[in-house]
C-alpha cells in the first residue's frame, strides 16, 4: 500500500471522527486526529481547512465562519460543503462544484439533496 498524503483533522463529535478514520485510511491517508474545538485557535498553520455542513444553527455558523474567513486570510485554502443551509454566508463564496446527493426523508425533505463544495474569495 502506497501512503500519499498525510493529514491532521480536528472533530468535536465522536462519530464524525470514526467517519474522518475511515475516509482516510480507504483513500490511504495518514491521519492525525484529535477531539479539540479549535475554533478560538489563532488562524495559521493549517495548507487546506474543510468544513461541511456546518451553517445548519446561527450560534455554530457564525463560530465556523469567522474562523474559516480568518484561515483564508491567513493563506489557506478553505473549502465549504454545503447544500444551502439557512446561515451560509450569501456572499465571499466562489462554487466550484454542484452534486446531488442521496438523503434519507427522515433528515432532509427530499430523498436528494444539491449540495455545493465553495471556496472562499
Amino acid at each position: 500500500m502506497c501512503i500519499r498524503d498525510r493529514v491532521q483533522a480536528t472533530e468535536i463529535d465522536a462519530i464524525a471522527r470514526v467517519a474522518i478514520t475511515l475516509n482516510a485510511g480507504l483513500n490511504r491517508v495518514i491521519l492525525e486526529i484529535g477531539g479539540a474545538d479549535v475554533l478560538d485557535d489563532p488562524a495559521g498553520g493549517w495548507d487546506v481547512v474543510l468544513a461541511g455542513d456546518v451553517c445548519y444553527e446561527q450560534p455554530m455558523a457564525d463560530r465556523v465562519i469567522d474562523w474559516l474567513r480568518r484561515e483564508a486570510a491567513a493563506g489557506a485554502t478553505v473549502l465549504l460543503g454545503d447544500p444551502g443551509r439557512a446561515y451560509l454566508p450569501k456572499t465571499e463564496l466562489v462554487s466550484l462544484a454542484t452534486y446531488a446527493i442521496s438523503t434519507s426523508r427522515d433528515l432532509e425533505n427530499s430523498g436528494i439533496k444539491r449540495t455545493q463544495v465553495w471556496r472562499f474569495a
